[in-house]
């Protein structure tokens, strides 16, 4: 029985073809506040808990988009061949706790790494991880998945062609920005939100972005002034 803020269905996994039970969450959710990086903070409930959608029977695993879009037939024999080998399964429950949220998406990266998922895909995995642990007030393992996205975004951005599904490259070099800012590296934040708010282009094509790289950039340099003040401060 799923909670007043989920429901359960069934539907058939495209990788082993049984119908296996999903929670899926109620679209009306009241959301406090949202990060820089876009991360929602909502009331009373954590939908990130059931992103994930993952089959009971074979153990595959992945967003919903993904889970419920047809697998070209050589993903579908590489897939059911890796988790077969692994003896991969997942025990569905229609109330998520942190283990079975963490196991979600640790398949999800499994299984889109079986298949050479482009690596932004595997970054967006992991930064939603990062909100996980966030969402948890767990700290280091927030910060452990936050440089994992890093890398991942990064490499993406010197090897792959963007736009990638709804991602453009300005977009990922923003995520880049705020996760630096996060793990306390203002120096490369600085830079890739440097290259963000000089690009004319950018106001023109995505206003919204523009005005959320430029925002950062304010509160980062009002951050430093305060810690300034604050060390002189201390110094007298």
């Amino acid at each position: 029985m799923a909670n007043e803020f989920t429901f359960v269905v069934e539907k058939p996994c495209p990788v082993c073809g049984q119908n296996t039970r999903i929670v899926k969450v109620k679209s009306r959710l009241m959301i406090q506040r949202t990060d820089d990086d876009y991360c929602c903070h909502y009331r009373d409930f954590n939908p990130y808990f059931y992103t994930i959608l993952a089959c009971e029977h074979c153990g595959y695993a992945a967003d919903e988009k993904h889970f419920l879009t047809v697998l070209p037939d050589r993903h579908r024999a590489t897939l059911a061949k890796f988790l077969k080998e692994r003896r991969v399964s997942f025990i569905f429950t229609p109330e998520r706790k942190l283990p079975d949220a963490v196991a979600s998406y640790q398949l999800a990266i499994y299984c889109a790494e079986a298949v050479n998922a482009p690596l932004s895909r595997l970054a967006g995995l992991t930064l939603r991880m990062s909100w996980i642990y966030r969402l948890m007030e767990m700290k280091d393992e927030e910060m452990e998945w936050a440089k994992k996205a890093i890398d991942l975004y990064e490499r993406s951005l010197m090897t792959e062609r963007y736009p990638i599904e709804s991602l453009t490259d300005n977009m990922v070099m923003y995520l880049l920005a705020t996760l630096f800012n996060r793990v306390g590296n203002r120096e490369q934040c600085a830079s890739y939100l440097s290259r963000l708010i000089n690009d004319k282009e950018l106001k023109m094509v995505d206003n919204k972005l523009y005005y959320d790289a430029r925002k950062l950039w304010q509160d980062i340099r009002m951050d430093h002034a305060e810690e300034e003040k604050a060390a002189a401060t201390g110094k007298k």
